[in-house]
């Protein structure tokens, strides 16, 4: 292999591996988006209520679930 194939591979990583972050960002902004407007019914104090908790919870699991199954379909349709 010569020097540029060698670059050009370290690139390609790089672009992949920075591709794979700005995944993960916008899957936590959305799910911070649709999970707060859910869940979050009063005021902010320093912690959540324990309903408040558990629906973060609850929506987090759902959104991720959905999310990968989604992926799932995109990458093996029947």
């Amino acid at each position: 292999m010569d020097s540029s194939s060698v670059d050009n591979a370290r690139l390609q990583s790089l672009l992949e591996e920075e591709k794979k972050k700005a995944m993960a960002n916008e899957m936590v902004a959305k799910l911070t988006y649709v999970c707060w407007d859910k869940c979050i019914t009063g005021s902010i104090g320093k912690s959540f209520s324990s309903s408040e908790g558990a629906c973060l919870s609850n929506c987090a699991k759902r959104f991720v679930e959905v999310k990968m199954i989604t992926v799932q379909r995109l990458f093996n349709p029947q």
